[in-house]
């Protein structure tokens, strides 16, 4: 553990078939007026509003809406919320839904109150947000992000054609409390399923692929690796398995809630080109993920090989005998390509509304960072040219 770090994560998890009876004791902490925030139809169908509604009614709060969240949330949708935190004094944010309408949230407690431009001062400055910020609770119903127990918020400004990610604070914007039911992600789409899973396995990866010391973390990192793969085979089987949601769940969760990454310098590229892609096109977030990683880990291998190798043998399973290191780190990678079309996710660009002629704005405009290699605009193009 070679980097000094400081850990905290304030958030109080209630997990499980039981999680939602804990709703009405979290919300006796807080004042009257609360904004639920959710995306469009599918908790209305499939009855956890209801459930939501009851337990806000029967505790006495008077209730004020934002709806129909983007799976790339908007900065438009931030400042609709931020006006009615503004307006009707909110003593509460409650996000139910997926990370999108967690990281909305986060971005409208941040926007609320401000003075000036919000984007451009937290977004795209990264400065300190120095007004009380409402606090946001959360109510899970699809599992990737990790944005139920972290302090980050993704937004997407369309009028600049900017995905930008911002990490707050962990004691102010880190949910105070998540309710987590595996079965609230059952009635999820196949695709929005296994969009989620490779978010998770991304977020992994992106950790683990950096640094040359012994570092506990690593191992911590390729067991839930191992434990997500297993979990996802089961899953996509079977949707219903509750022990397979439940292990997916909480994969996510420990994924990006900071405790998997002490000591990491980590690498994060991939997610910089799939913001970009994802402003370009909205596809879904862990598509995104999965189409670059490919390409881009086959471009970056050689300036890792030891660790490339030491994940070709820890998760895949690579039989090293008689091969060079070079050729395990690939088979490593190449075992990476067959599970993501095993999960039935698209492995081209094409395939998520991508045209040539955005190929050069994406990797022109994406953020560029690394662990072993922080790659050049050209090598981006290139990477994105394999995947098209």
């Amino acid at each position: 553990m070679n980097i000094d770090f400081t850990f905290e994560n304030p958030t109080r998890i209630h997990f499980g078939h039981t999680a939602m009876q804990h709703l009405p004791e979290e919300l006796k902490r807080y004042g009257k007026n609360i904004l639920l925030v959710y995306g469009r139809n599918s908790i209305k169908s499939n009855g956890i509003y209801n459930v939501v509604m009851a337990a806000l009614n029967a505790t006495g709060k008077a209730v004020f809406e934002l709806q129909g969240i983007k799976s790339n949330p908007s900065y438009a949708q931030v400042l609709a919320g931020a006006k009615i935190v503004e307006e009707k004094k909110i003593d509460l944010i409650l996000a139910v839904g997926g990370g999108s309408v967690i990281d909305c949230s986060k971005g409208i407690a941040a926007a609320a109150n401000c003075q000036g431009d919000p984007w451009q001062r937290y977004w795209m400055q990264g400065e300190a947000v120095e007004h009380p910020v409402v606090p946001i609770g959360t109510i899970l119903t699809m599992t990737g992000t990790a944005s139920e127990m972290n302090g980050g918020s993704v937004i997407t400004n369309e009028e600049k054609m900017i995905k930008q990610g911002r990490v707050f604070p962990t004691d102010t914007f880190s949910p105070k409390f998540s309710i987590l039911n595996p079965e609230f992600t059952y009635s999820v789409p196949h695709y929005q399923m296994v969009s989620g899973i490779f978010d998770i396995f991304s977020h992994l990866m992106e950790q683990y692929f950096s640094g040359d010391d012994d570092c506990v973390s690593d191992y911590l990192l390729e067991g839930d690796m191992l434990a997500l793969i297993s979990a996802a085979r089961a899953a996509v089987k079977n949707p219903n398995d509750y022990e397979a949601r439940s292990n997916i769940m909480w994969c996510a969760t420990m994924a990006l809630n900071k405790i998997l990454a002490v000591s990491k310098r980590q690498d994060w590229m991939v997610h910089q080109i799939e913001h970009q892609l994802g402003a370009y096109t909205d596809c879904a977030h862990g598509i995104g993920l999965a189409i670059i990683s490919v390409p881009y880990y086959k471009h970056i291998y050689r300036y890792g090989l030891h660790r490339f190798v030491r994940y070709a043998k820890n998760i895949w399973h690579v039989d090293a005998s008689g091969k060079s290191d070079e050729q395990v780190a690939l088979e490593g990678i190449e075992c990476l390509s067959r599970f993501i079309a095993e999960m039935g996710i698209p492995q081209t660009l094409r395939e998520v509304g991508t045209t040539e002629e955005m190929l050069p704005l994406i990797a022109k405009s994406c953020n560029k960072i690394g662990g072993y290699h922080v790659p050049t605009t050209d090598e981006v193009l290139q990477m994105l040219k394999e995947c098209f």
